[in-house]
């Protein structure tokens, strides 16, 4: 090892990890952050994985697809208090009226809001005139609708048309900022760090739409305009976890190729350890106010709105995390390391850490008191030095390890 390569970690293995880091308890790694968790070097592991993972979201985007909402594909809506003279309006007792009134299903009925303020919806296919008023007089026959004043009339009743064009055409503007976007980030990430680390980060971005998109299919979550609005927001986020772990990336293997102390896979791994830590509190923080909005719109207040995009927040945020970790990284490692130059340094590597092991095992196995075996150890350091152009040691040593006084010039003049 040249005398420049000051180890940063003296107790430093060949994988990148601490020695005896077993030992030392999860939380003490993780906030030390000195490579004690190999996640490049498993890298096959998690690309079966998420590559499973990703074959069964689009599995259940192309054959299941989508709960698309009455913004999407049109309909009729119908609005009206949930409370009435006798008490609070249930969900089921709208859907059995609206069953036994027209002879079919409503595509939702939900509740939104809490108290007197409180309102059922009921969404459904397109309804003509003469089916929406039949339907809003039985509705008020039967449950006896009132305001929150006490106001009960069919006038409390509302209803309206939605057209499924408006929202086509939410979908084509997102689809239009989404290309947009991707464009944006890769012209940024080649610039500012190089050319895999942006193929790296937009696939973990690709990763985190699919699985978005694949929990939305698997679950039957209603997709709304609010989900649409919530979907574009969690890519900012993805990116913004690996820009960070790419950052530190960069720092540690600056000048890598001189150097023969780790590969570009071991410096990799080391930057996502010392940035784990923070990629765990980031996400925990960022997750506390959705998961917020989750338990407040839909279990105390019960808004659809904020159901859809906490929801997809939710799932694209833990998507996110995951993939900048576990995914953006170690690809990142696979596409640098098709580099000759990243390949001859690693074959450096292993062969300074193979003359090194070699070297401890002829020292384990020398008897200091043979002469001629330390003479022989001399001559092996020496023709190891000229090899790799590390110092060997010299004759005072050599001396000294032998036990004798070093060798030197007489000193003062010679008595007669």
């Amino acid at each position: 090892m040249s005398t420049n390569e000051t180890p940063a970690t003296p107790h430093l293995s060949a994988t990148g990890d601490l020695t005896g880091a077993g030992k030392r308890s999860v939380f003490d790694r993780l906030y030390t952050g000195t490579g004690a968790f190999d996640i490049v070097g498993k890298r096959k592991r998690w690309y079966l994985i998420f590559g499973l993972l990703m074959l069964v979201c689009l599995g259940s985007v192309i054959f299941r697809g989508f709960n698309l909402g009455i913004d999407f594909e049109g309909g009729t809506k119908i609005s009206m208090p949930a409370v009435s003279a006798s008490g609070e309006i249930s969900t089921e007792r709208v859907t059995e009226v609206f069953s036994k009134t027209l002879n079919a299903e409503p595509s939702a009925v939900q509740k939104v809001g809490a108290g007197t303020n409180s309102t059922i919806q009921i969404k459904s296919e397109s309804l003509s005139v003469a089916q929406v008023t039949s339907l809003k007089q039985a509705l008020f026959t039967e449950l006896k609708p009132q305001s929150p004043t006490g106001e009960s009339s069919a006038a409390q009743i509302s209803d309206s048309a939605v057209s499924g064009t408006w929202g086509g055409e939410i979908s084509r503007q997102a689809l239009i900022a989404l290309i947009v976007f991707l464009v944006l980030v890769t012209i940024f990430l080649a610039l500012y760090f190089e050319k895999w680390m942006a193929v790296g980060a937009l696939a973990a971005l690709v990763h985190d739409v699919i699985f978005t998109a694949g929990v939305y299919s698997i679950v039957g979550f209603e997709v709304t305009p609010a989900t649409v609005i919530g979907f574009l927001t969690i890519l900012g986020f993805s990116l913004y976890d690996t820009v960070v772990v790419f950052d530190k990336v960069k720092e540690n293997t600056r000048g890598l190729l001189g150097l023969t102390r780790r590969t570009y896979a071991e410096a990799a791994n080391l930057a996502v350890n010392q940035t784990l830590m923070r990629s765990i509190n980031t996400s925990l923080i960022a997750l506390l106010p959705v998961i917020g909005l989750l338990v407040v719109g839909v279990w105390l207040l019960g808004v659809g709105t904020l159901q859809d995009l906490a929801l997809v927040q939710l799932a694209g945020m833990l998507a996110g995390v995951l993939s900048s970790i576990y995914l953006a990284t170690p690809i990142l490692v696979d596409l640098k390391m098709t580099e000759p130059k990243f390949k001859e340094q690693a074959k450096r590597v292993e062969l300074r850490r193979a003359n090194a092991a070699r070297r401890q095992e002829a020292v384990a196995d020398l008897d200091l008191d043979d002469p001629d075996a330390v003479d022989a150890e001399v001559r092996r350091e020496r023709a190891y030095a000229v090899a790799t152009s590390v110092p060997a040691r010299t004759p005072k040593a050599t001396d000294a390890r032998r036990g004798a006084k070093p060798a030197g010039k007489p000193t003062g003049k010679k008595r007669r």
